[in-house]
């Protein structure tokens, strides 16, 4: 496993997929920038951070996933590791809000965006983007983000946190690697933010309606019972949950 620091770049992700397109590289290869000029999050949205104060890594993970019907077994991974680290560090009222947003309470903590290529051997290559927030203080206009710094009112280490996030992230793949992805899995719907919590919705049209997470199904979808007593799965992009 290797390192590379940078100062700036446009997104990490897009360094660490161009990297991996033009040379080998060894898996867990980790990229990590104090400033991201052009961060990405969830269908497409933007993510800023004040230089230097967060954690911006992109991690390259391949010979993990054997089939498609995998792929979101490592979101899951990827969430609690996150999950674990935040703990280790008494971050408060931690949970996962489908599909990979940590939260501290009602606040967002950390984003991450996975983004998988198949290969022509069939093999599948994911680089995970995550984006921590840690000692940032400010977040103009972002009234539901918060930071380690905040919820803590303390300072933290990245390299300290890159460190155990890595380690972490290898220990809950090899869960996968070994076909006990069902542990992980029991983990992330405990863990999941508003389970069973009677919520407000809003469906690809705007419309607005009431339900209760009940899980996420294991292609990643979003199992919501309505109104009518029915449980409905909802992909990415076809629901968001109001809060």
């Amino acid at each position: 496993m290797s390192i590379i620091k940078l100062n700036a770049i446009d997104s990490t992700n897009d360094f660490l997929k161009d990297l991996s397109r033009n040379q080998s590289i060894d898996n867990f290869t980790v990229v990590v920038a104090q400033k991201q000029t052009n961060g990405k999050g969830q269908m497409g949205a933007t993510w800023y951070s004040d230089e230097g104060k967060n954690l911006i890594m992109s991690i390259l993970i391949k010979d993990v996933l054997q089939n498609f019907d995998e792929i979101f077994h490592l979101n899951v991974a990827v969430a609690l590791s996150i999950l674990h680290v935040l703990d280790d560090f008494n971050i408060p009222k931690l949970s996962v809000k489908w599909p990979n947003d940590i939260m501290s309470d009602h606040k967002k903590i950390c984003g991450i965006l996975i983004e998988n290529s198949f290969k022509s051997d069939t093999k599948i290559e994911s680089v995970v983007g995550i984006g921590l927030n840690v000692n940032q203080r400010k977040f103009d206009d972002l009234p539901k983000a918060s930071s380690m710094a905040l919820v803590a009112e303390n300072e933290f280490d990245l390299d300290l946190i890159l460190n155990k996030i890595i380690f972490q992230i290898k220990k809950n793949c090899s869960w996968i690697l070994s076909n006990q992805s069902d542990k992980l899995w029991q983990e992330y719907h405990k863990c999941l933010f508003k389970i069973n919590v009677p919520m407000a919705f809003e469906d690809a049209i705007q419309n607005k309606f009431m339900g209760i997470i009940k899980g996420v199904s294991t292609d990643g979808r979003l199992q919501v019972l309505l109104e009518d007593n029915l449980v409905k799965n909802y992909g990415i992009k076809e629901v968001q949950i109001l809060f």
